[in-house]
């Protein structure tokens, strides 16, 4: 896919018999789906195609955390098993505006971690390959808990670190770089 799009959900299988979805959410603002009719889906194959939302709702239970879409163009079963495992998109122009103290997933991969509390100065600890986002047992996030970054290191192994704001110095997403002033230990401990 193209960097041009974001993901902000992943159909996981129909839900409901007039061709509604259980989707994985890829976005911290499901809300967001009252405003947001006119989406695109990407086919397992690459290619975009627009949707239009009929309906959304948050369930709860066992499905709590995830979302369920209803698009015009899926009224039976058969329509929504034919979504499974494709995600739900949108142009990277039309994305929320965040505040400076929060970012988007897509924008922290790829950027290099540097400790600047290393003994021997700032220590490049690695590239950002993803981010975790703890839940408790039944999958709900936990919203006061630090997402993980997954630092990939240059000897090939994955450190986890927790992307504290008091531990964030130099966020510049531009460059690819984010500087953190990390406790003694704490790399080693995730490592």
């Amino acid at each position: 896919m193209s960097d041009d799009w974001i993901v902000l959900a992943r159909v996981a299988r129909p839900q409901g018999r007039r061709g509604e979805v259980l989707c994985d959410l890829f976005t911290d603002f499901p809300e967001r789906f009252a405003e947001r009719r006119s989406l695109f889906l990407l086919k397992k194959d690459g290619q975009i195609s627009p949707v239009m939302l009929e309906d959304f709702w948050l369930p709860t239970g066992n499905s709590a955390g995830r979302v369920v879409l209803k698009f015009n163009q899926s009224s039976t079963i058969a329509d929504a098993e034919a979504m499974v495992g494709q995600d739900i998109v949108l142009p990277v122009s039309q994305r929320v505006t965040l505040d400076a103290d929060t970012f988007y997933v897509s924008d922290l991969q790829g950027c290099v971690v540097v400790n600047l509390a290393g003994g021997d100065g700032p220590d490049e600890l690695g590239t950002i390959t993803d981010v975790h986002f703890p839940t408790n047992t039944a999958g709900k996030r936990l919203e006061n808990a630090a997402p993980l970054l997954v630092v990939s290191r240059a000897n090939g192994d994955e450190v986890l670190i927790p992307l504290a704001l008091e531990f964030l110095q130099h966020p510049d997403l531009k460059n690819r770089r984010l500087e953190m002033h990390l406790p003694l230990g704490l790399v080693e401990a995730n490592g």
